[in-house]
């Protein structure tokens, strides 16, 4: 409601101007005639007191007055000349206010109901960002609503990380405060590539592990978040990758992922920077360094800048390719050797691999796929 008030404020404040001359009516102004008579009366009085000071003599007074006298007698006769204007009559006066308030309060209030949109709400700038970027939630729930599975039927070479998978999920229904095992649950689900429930499990770790997380846990939470919505960078993916940049600057997941999120919001040239310093500093086998390789290019054309070339001159990876990393997870051996296992020597082996893959991921990271 606060609008129409406004608005309607500010129509009653333009209508009084424009009608308030015709409800004044005419009021009795000076003629130029008249004006001229009271200067030439006051230039005769001044003549008297430059007498009286001795400014002038007599002869020299005598022939101001007998000037000023003569002009005084024109004024005189154009001031009876002067046609004095003829007030309208009250009733018309009010009539044509009337009409214009009329036609320029209704005309005004026609043309916005014809043209505005009276029952848009607000739309301040917070919200109109907001709706611009989609939440986490609402991406993944556009890809669902496309037919896009949140994860893919694995395929033969994935078989032992399904079997691992089974394992893990019901080792941890008995153990829901275990971080490490979370992590690995996390990595498992990602590399299965159901990166919409790995961010969920993410989640969990960084919940379990409090002011203890660390920067690469955040950074896997952003990229789980945008690898589940195919490459957006959402706000809560953004958040995460502040996370993980203020605890570790250096970082180079987050790094590339930031850039993404640059040119995603409109700042393609900051992204370019951010990027060319990642192919800068190489090395040439770091896995953001394929997926650079095969954006920039397109960045580069957007803001007339030139793609920049590998670090000393070193081979680029093929654009869609991803860079060489060591294996994760056991071997389909290892699965089926673990099914001849005691429990407890099962447990031993899973919490073993537990370690290695949490230690590598901290110290390394590692690539979508190797996830």
């Amino acid at each position: 409601m606060t609008l129409p008030i406004i608005l309607g404020l500010v129509t009653l404040v333009a209508m009084a101007w424009l009608t308030w001359p015709l409800l004044r009516g005419v009021r009795g102004g000076e003629g130029r005639g008249a004006y001229d008579r009271r200067i030439y009366r006051d230039q005769l009085a001044e003549i008297d007191r430059d007498r009286a000071r001795g400014v002038l003599d007599e002869t020299e007074a005598g022939a101001a007055r007998a000037e000023v006298a003569r002009r005084l007698l024109s004024a005189d006769a154009e001031a009876g000349r002067e046609a004095r204007p003829a007030a309208a009559p009250r009733g018309v006066t009010r009539a044509v206010a009337a009409v214009v308030i009329v036609l320029g309060a209704g005309g005004a209030a026609g043309l916005y109901l014809a043209q505005g949109a009276p029952g848009l709400p607000d739309q301040p700038f917070a919200a109109r960002v907001a709706a611009a970027r989609p939440t986490q939630e609402a991406a993944e729930a556009m890809l669902r609503e496309a037919g896009i599975p949140a994860m893919p039927e694995p395929g033969a070479g994935d078989q032992e990380y399904v079997g691992l998978l089974r394992q893990l999920r019901t080792a941890l229904e008995t153990r829901p405060g275990d971080l490490r095992g979370h992590r690995f649950l996390a990595g498992t689900l990602a590399r299965l590539r159901g990166f919409a429930e790995a961010r969920i499990v993410q989640e969990k770790v960084i919940a379990l592990a409090g002011d203890a997380a660390t920067a690469r846990d955040w950074a896997d939470l952003a990229e789980y978040r945008i690898l589940a919505t195919n490459g957006y960078v959402s706000p809560e993916a953004e958040l995460a990758l502040t996370e993980a940049l203020n605890r570790d600057p250096t970082l180079g997941p987050a790094r590339y992922y930031a850039g993404l999120l640059m040119i995603q919001n409109g700042e393609p040239k900051l992204g370019f920077d951010l990027w060319s310093t990642l192919l800068a500093e190489g090395p040439e086998d770091a896995p953001w360094i394929a997926p650079i390789r095969a954006q920039i290019g397109a960045v580069a054309a957007s803001i007339g800048a030139s793609p920049p070339t590998g670090p000393a001159g070193g081979p680029a990876t093929p654009p869609g390719e991803a860079a060489p990393g060591p294996r994760v997870g056991p071997s389909a051996d290892e699965v089926t050797a673990a099914q001849d296992m005691t429990p407890e020597a099962r447990q031993t082996m899973i919490r073993g691999m537990v370690d290695g893959l949490a230690t590598r991921l901290a110290g390394e990271g590692g690539t979508p796929d190797e996830w």
